[in-house]
């Protein structure tokens, strides 16, 4: 037990210095500036904040997640979006027939250029969605359920450019 115990203390104390990448991405080393440009609004109706809240997400993942810098035009990579899709619908129905939830679905399209790769480069419609409870007006829950979809575009936008998903 006592072998068992220093070996490993040997192993940790060896390789605790080494590098581990949590997000998984595959960003070569070459590109070092990325240009996220606004989102815009193509959608018939839509939370006119949304575009804003999508481009902000993607800003603080490239900040927290990467060493790439930002730049306002002219990065290695750039994002162009816009948000088509915002709608509600029901989704499930109680006893009585009417509806007990509701489903936000929002869609955005990104246009990727990685001018190191081309290869890389993409055209893409995300869609994702988030479900409240019918009793529920949207204008109570919108700002949450635009975070967590927002969130989970960008999770889905970021894996595409880097994770080769």
């Amino acid at each position: 037990m006592k072998k068992l115990l220093a070996i490993l203390m040997i192993l940790y104390t060896g390789y605790g210095c080494l590098t581990v990448s949590f997000t998984g991405a595959d960003i070569d080393e070459n590109i070092k500036t990325a240009t996220i440009e606004i989102f815009e609004n193509q959608a018939p109706l839509t939370n006119p904040n949304f575009p804003r809240i999508v481009t902000e997400g993607l800003r603080d993942k490239f900040i927290r997640q990467t060493k790439l810098k930002l730049t306002n035009e002219s990065g290695d990579v750039t994002f162009r979006g816009a948000v088509t899709g915002y709608s509600t619908a029901p989704v499930a129905v109680s006893g009585t027939e009417t509806a007990s939830l509701t489903r936000l679905t929002i869609t955005v399209s990104v246009e990727y250029s990685n001018r190191l790769d081309e290869q890389k480069n993409f055209n893409q419609s995300f869609t994702r969605f988030a479900d409240f409870n019918s009793t529920q007006n949207l204008n109570q829950v919108e700002d949450a359920l635009m975070t967590e979809i927002s969130d989970q575009l960008v999770q889905d936008i970021f894996n595409r450019a880097f994770l080769n998903w």
